[in-house]
């Protein structure tokens, strides 16, 4: 399958509508709470994220608010979107421009993990290995994240890795693209259900040596195409059910 990385405004914005139904359909979603985001330029400062405080189950292509993190006079308007959603995803996009795609979900096995005083992902198999050295840790929680000193802290830890376990509070996942930044969340809540079910048999954990972890975490690049065969079979499930994302 031929891998895209340049879409149109609205291939994006259908694909990230798709992620918000597919987040729902596989319950890692929160009340009207968490947020997605995609970039429109080239420097990331234009992107589109979910409306506040709109149910991911009413997501739609056309819903998707346009904005633009250098410019914050929206936060005195109506339309302004949610503050913690602007502080983290408004700064991650104006100083990661990599970092195309920001997922934050507050998914169970992952808020789960992220709860414990060591929250990380150790290499026990293929999944969780997958994010061995890939990943960063924030233990510093100071609450809702509302202002732009947080969301500049947030994004500090972040640079570098593909994904931030936020301690006691969730995870965000980052990627190039719609497709690839989907199957890392898809993949890191799996992780962290192995993690968190691995604990409850209160055995000891059989986890894999440095080297073995690190030359399986940079097998799964030689698997890039299978993200986005997966995300579209997942959207054409999407359609069988007459889902209303491309709205």
């Amino acid at each position: 399958m031929k891998i895209r990385e340049i879409q149109t405004e609205q291939e994006l914005r259908i694909d990230l509508a798709a992620v918000f139904r597919l987040i729902f359909e596989m319950d890692m979603h929160e009340s009207v709470a968490n947020h997605l985001s995609a970039t429109l330029s080239r420097d990331g400062k234009q992107f589109l994220m979910n409306r506040r405080w709109t149910h991911f189950a009413n997501v739609t292509a056309s819903s998707l608010q346009l904005l633009d993190s250098e410019n914050d006079s929206i936060m005195q308007t109506d339309e302004a979107p949610d503050a913690s959603a602007w502080s983290i995803h408004s700064n991650v996009h104006k100083s990661l421009p990599k970092a195309r795609v920001i997922l934050h979900v507050h998914s169970t096995y992952a808020t789960v993990l992220s709860t414990l005083k060591d929250p990380r992902i150790l290499p026990l198999d293929n999944n969780t290995a997958r994010f061995y050295g890939r990943i960063a840790y924030d233990t510093n929680f100071g609450g809702i994240a509302t202002d732009n000193k947080e969301g500049k802290r947030i994004t500090d830890t972040l640079a570098g890795k593909k994904a931030l376990m936020m301690g006691n509070h969730g995870i965000t996942v980052v990627g190039e693209t719609i497709a690839e930044a989907f199957e890392d969340l898809y993949y890191l809540e799996k992780a962290c259900k192995t993690m968190v079910l691995a604990y409850s048999t209160g055995q000891h954990l059989n986890v894999l040596p440095h080297n073995l972890a690190l030359e399986t975490a940079e097998s799964w690049d030689e698997f890039r195409g299978q993200s986005y065969a997966h995300f579209e079979q997942l959207k054409c499930m999407l359609d069988k059910k007459g889902s209303t994302y491309k709205e």
